[in-house]
């Protein structure tokens, strides 16, 4: 493991009790930060915050909900005292159909959890580090914002809408030493697979040159470099983790 410096920062991290969440957490962790993992399962969230360590503490949140994270926003600051880093992790996989099947309440479902969830705990978080001209916002967006998987509209479009809303957030935000930028992974072996059909499941791999899936510890460490003083000039900007399926 590369060592990279996080000490003395706080950083929220959302869906943070599991898969790409829990890799961040315990990347973080071992970068010397402090850690509020927000999730809506408490007790799942809480479970994993004791298994990790004291620097971990817990926060049940519905992140498409304003009034939720504003709460829990200044809930963080007084265990915390500050916020620098917000990774916006997230998110649900939807069912799996074309267009015309799927579920209005469905289509509504992802983009409220995966793209308003975003955009809310920014709204919520960004005057506290614009306060203290200092902050790293790491977006986890996905392949599927880039290229469109099949049978997947509702998730692929909310992970594009997050890579805009990254980009733009990362132009407002630049002239405040804040950088908002995302990654963009393939599939890894996850929770999330569970909302999947093996079909799905099938078709994302045949697409990655590599051969397998991203692990979740390999994400994280590109989250914790992005969430670092390091990555002070780039902001606005996609980092491709996807085993050689996108080269833009």
């Amino acid at each position: 493991m590369n060592k990279i410096d996080l000490n003395g920062r706080c950083a929220v991290v959302t869906g943070g009790a599991q898969g790409f969440g829990r890799a961040i957490t315990e990347r973080f962790v071992a970068s010397g930060a402090k850690v509020a993992i927000w999730d809506h399962d408490i007790a799942f969230a809480e479970r994993t915050a004791k298994e990790i360590g004291p620097e971990v503490t817990a926060f049940k949140v519905d992140v498409s909900d304003l009034a939720a994270v504003e709460s829990a926003r200044d809930a963080t600051l007084k265990a915390l005292g500050k916020i620098d880093i917000l990774v916006n992790n997230a998110g649900i996989a939807g069912v799996n159909k074309p267009v015309w099947e799927t579920d209005l309440e469905e289509w509504r479902k992802v983009l409220r959890i995966n793209l308003d969830g975003p955009f809310i705990c920014c709204k919520a978080i960004v005057p506290t580090m614009v306060k203290q001209n200092y902050g790293r916002i790491v977006n986890i967006a996905s392949i599927a914002g880039k290229e469109g998987n099949p049978n997947a509209a509702h998730y692929s479009a909310s992970k594009a809408g997050l890579i805009a809303l990254t980009k733009s957030l990362g132009k407002e935000l630049a002239g405040h030493e804040i950088a908002v930028n995302a990654i963009t992974p393939a599939a890894a072996k996850t929770a999330i697979f569970d909302q999947m059909t093996q079909q799905h499941i099938d078709f994302m791999l045949s697409k990655i040159p590599k051969g397998r899936f991203v692990l979740v510890e390999e994400l994280a460490a590109m989250a914790a470099w992005l969430a670092s003083e390091d990555c002070a000039f780039s902001t606005g900007a996609v980092f491709d983790i996807s085993g050689g399926r996108a080269t833009y």
